[in-house]
C-alpha cells in the first residue's frame, strides 16, 4: 500500500480526526450551540461525475440541518493521493469520510471482493439498488469484516451497470483470450478475468487513458458514465453493452471518529446517508442515460456499440459462476457465509 501523500501526513499532524473546533468548551454530549464540525470527505472520482457530486450534495445537506455547524470539505479523486492512498487516510483518521469502491479493499477485506463476481447481482439496477439497501448479508456481516480495519460502510449504492471497451470486438469469451485487461487490484477481480482467458492488468484509473492510447491495456470495464466522462471511447473502438456486473460504491466513515461523535451528529449523519441513496440512484441513471446518447452520436470519435444477446450473456456466466467457489475456497475468510446469504436474499427479492 503507497504512503501517505504529503498533504495527507501534514493534515494528520494537524490533528484532522474530526477537526472539532469547540469553542463551547464542552467536548461531549450533544453538539450544543457554539460547537462546529469540520470533515474531510474524499472521493475515487472528480468534478462532474457521480461520486463527487454525491458528496458535494451530501455536504451541503448536513450544512443545511446543522444551520451551519457541520462544513464537510470534499475532495476529487487526486485531491488527496490515489485510491490506495484514500483508503489508508480514511482507516488512520486524516480523513473522516470516503466514497470507495470496494475493489480498492479487496487484499484488505477479503469478503467486499463479493462484489467482484460476475453475473451475481440482479439485471436490473432498481433491483441491485434494493438489495444494497436492504441486505442483512452485506449491512450487518460485512460492514462487521470492514470495521474490524477502522472502517465503516455506512451504505452501499449503484454507480450503474458495468460495460467493456475495448481495442477489438468483444462478443463471446473466446475474444479475450489473451486480451490484456485494466482491473482494480483486487484478486477476485483477476480470477474473473482469467477465468474468460484473459490477462487482467491492476492498475489505477488515473494511468488508463494514456494506457488505453499506447495500447499498454486493450479494455476496461466501468459504467457508461465513467466511460464516457473519462473520454475512453475516444481511444477505444468498442463498447459492449455486457451489463456483467454493478459497479458498488460505498459511503463510509472511519470507525472510531463515527462511533465517538456526538448522538445527534451521528444521528444526523446516518438520515442524511440514508436520504442520499435515491439521490444516488437518480444521479447516475441520468449520468449513464445522458452519456450513452453522447457516445452514440459522436461522429468525431466512432464507437461501435455492441448489445449483447441472453445467449451471449450466458455464454460469459457460463464462465463466471465457477469463479464464486474460487471465492468461497481460496478467498473468503468465513467459508463464503456472507455469498451464500447473500445470494439467498437476491433469489427471495427476485421471486
Amino acid at each position: 500500500m503507497l504512503g501517505l501523500t504529503m498533504v495527507s501526513a501534514f493534515s494528520l499532524i494537524l490533528g484532522a480526526c474530526g477537526q472539532q473546533d469547540d469553542s463551547s468548551g464542552d467536548g461531549g454530549g450533544d453538539g450544543g450551540e457554539g460547537q462546529s464540525y469540520n470533515w474531510k470527505f474524499v472521493t475515487e472520482e472528480v468534478e462532474g461525475q457521480v461520486q463527487y457530486e454525491y458528496a458535494e450534495e451530501f455536504a451541503a445537506r448536513m450544512d443545511e440541518k446543522s444551520d451551519g455547524q457541520v462544513t464537510i470539505d470534499v475532495y476529487e479523486f487526486g485531491g488527496l493521493g490515489s485510491e490506495t492512498d484514500q483508503v489508508e487516510q480514511l482507516q488512520n483518521g486524516t480523513v473522516e469520510m470516503a466514497v470507495m469502491s470496494p475493489g480498492f479493499t479487496g487484499n484488505m477485506v477479503n469478503e467486499g471482493q463479493v462484489f467482484a463476481l460476475h453475473f451475481l447481482l440482479p439485471d436490473s439496477v432498481e433491483t441491485t439498488q434494493q438489495i444494497l439497501n436492504e441486505s442483512e448479508a452485506l449491512n450487518t456481516d460485512l460492514r462487521e469484516q470492514y470495521e474490524e480495519h477502522s472502517i465503516t460502510p455506512l451504505s452501499y449504492w449503484t454507480e450503474g451497470a458495468m460495460q467493456w471497451t475495448s481495442s477489438s470486438e468483444i462478443s463471446e469469451p473466446a475474444d479475450f483470450e489473451g486480451f490484456k485487461m485494466r482491473t482494480q487490484d483486487s484478486p477476485l477481480i483477476l480470477e474473473s478475468y482469467e477465468a474468460y482467458g484473459a490477462d487482467p492488468t491492476p492498475m489505477s484509473w488515473s494511468e488508463l487513458y494514456t494506457s488505453l492510447d499506447r495500447g499498454t491495456v486493450e479494455g476496461q470495464e466501468n459504467p457508461i458514465f465513467f466511460i464516457g466522462d473519462a473520454s475512453f471511447h475516444e481511444v477505444q473502438d468498442y463498447m459492449t453493452i455486457s451489463n456483467h456486473n454493478n459497479y458498488v460504491a460505498m459511503t463510509t466513515v472511519n470507525t472510531d471518529w463515527y462511533n465517538e461523535l456526538p448522538e445527534d451528529m451521528q444521528e444526523m449523519l446516518d438520515e442524511t446517508t440514508q436520504e442520499m441513496q435515491e439521490w444516488a440512484f437518480e444521479e447516475q441513471d441520468a449520468q449513464n442515460k445522458e452519456w450513452l446518447e453522447t457516445i452514440e452520436n459522436d461522429d468525431e470519435n466512432p464507437t461501435e456499440i455492441i448489445e449483447l444477446t441472453e445467449e451471449q450473456r450466458d455464454a460469459f456466466r457460463e464462465k463466471a459462476e465457477p469463479v464464486r467457489d474460487y471465492y468461497r475456497e481460496e478467498v473468503s475468510t468465513v467459508d463464503g457465509a456472507i455469498l451464500d446469504k447473500l445470494e439467498e436474499e437476491i433469489a427471495e427479492m427476485e421471486e
